[in-house]
């Protein structure tokens, strides 16, 4: 029987740069996954000529240049740049909070009058929290409002963040929000990095390329197949699922939170005229529709495509079956993942790796580089 270098488990972002980089360097590698496709998330479905996001939006964005340049390598990428927008009971406001959002929600026109407007609502919800005695946010709610004050904190911040967390806001953890941007300048560009874009023909072609003349099994689960026998296999092993599972959930299950999509094709050739359109009223049930052709299609373009593909967003309890997406960041799940984490540097030879193999959620740039680090220390 033929023994690999590495078995990789999943071909998400992190297993395909890592059979990749492995490759170059004269390893073998056979990378399975339990889904029926290559990809992970980050994988696209033609619809209508459109490539559609399955698994939610993906925008690659870095301003680390060995990065940019090592993903432009394999496919180049487009020009796209993420400037959302949020609908709050039908009004649009822009994101990033900036200067376009501060004139839209208050009317002003200089920074220094958004600048004394924030300040204005911030102190008087500083003040509230003294005349309670309470020295610091003890939740979501308060360190938001101590942060922006209570306009931006009901308009932008409160429905979207309960209906993303399934949870009020004032029983979330204050620290998910450390901080909140806000740009004194009218700029909608949603990234502070150097660089951002999509692949020129979708991620399929990223993934495509870097597993070229790399053995892969899809529909092939990693536990009912070699969970007992991967050694034998391989020398290594580079798992990418979640670790509580790795483990048979031995100290106890972790929480997530996932996304349902309901995805539907409009016959018009422009629905919302943006990519990403975040619903922040909490009345609406879903928290954002993404518009996938303006990912990779812009001007005239739009128009020649004569029908478009959206997808509204629906974050819920994850449950037995569905895709785990955001780790659920309390005291409680961190404490537990950190124990699962010890016992993964226990392991010999076995490499935990991604969103789900290490229980934080990452960006996928930073996914990139932590695997270039591994090979070119």
């Amino acid at each position: 029987m033929k023994k690999y270098d590495y078995l990789i488990v999943g071909s998400g972002l992190y297993g395909a740069v890592y059979a990749h980089l492995a490759k170059k360097k004269g390893k073998t590698c056979l990378v399975i996954d339990r889904r029926s496709h290559l990809g992970g998330n980050v994988y696209c479905e033609k619809i209508e000529g459109i490539n559609v996001h399955k698994y939610g939006a993906h925008i690659f964005h870095t301003s680390n240049k060995q990065v940019w340049d090592f993903v432009n390598a394999i496919v180049p990428f487009n020009r796209y740049t993420n400037a959302p927008l949020a609908n709050y009971k039908g009004r649009l406001y822009n994101l990033p909070f900036n200067m376009n959002t501060f004139y839209q929600m208050w009317g002003v026109t200089t920074p220094k009058q958004a600048f004394d407007k924030i300040e204005e609502q911030r102190r008087a919800v500083l003040q509230e929290m003294e005349r309670e005695n309470i020295k610091e946010a003890r939740n979501l709610e308060e360190m938001a409002l101590s942060l922006v004050g209570r306009d931006i904190y009901e308009i932008l911040i409160k429905g979207y963040t309960e209906k993303q967390w399934g949870r009020p806001c004032s029983k979330l953890p204050a620290f998910i929000i450390n901080r909140l941007p806000v740009r004194l300048t009218f700029d909608n560009n949603y990234f502070n990095d150097s660089y951002q874009g999509i692949p020129i023909g979708g991620y399929n072609k990223l993934i495509e390329g870097l597993l070229q003349d790399t053995e892969c099994r899809t529909d092939c689960d990693f536990f009912a197949t070699y969970r007992s026998n991967w050694r034998e296999i391989a020398e290594e092993l580079v798992y990418t699922g979640p670790i509580d599972q790795y483990f048979d959930y031995k100290l106890g299950k972790l929480d997530w939170r996932t996304v349902v999509f309901k995805t539907r094709v409009e016959d018009t050739a422009n629905y919302q005229g943006n990519a990403v359109v975040n619903y922040t009223d909490a009345q609406v049930p879903y928290t954002r529709i993404i518009e996938h052709k303006h990912f990779e299609m812009f001007g005239a373009e739009i128009d020649r495509c004569p029908k478009t593909v959206v997808s509204e967003e629906y974050p819920v309890e994850y449950g037995e079956g569905m895709e785990p997406y955001y780790p659920v960041n309390d005291a409680q799940n961190n404490k537990l993942a950190e124990a699962y984490r010890k016992l993964g540097q226990q392991e010999e030879k076995v490499t935990f790796g991604g969103r789900l193999g290490n229980y934080k959620y990452y960006d996928m740039a930073p996914i990139v580089e932590q695997v270039m680090q591994i090979h070119n220390p």
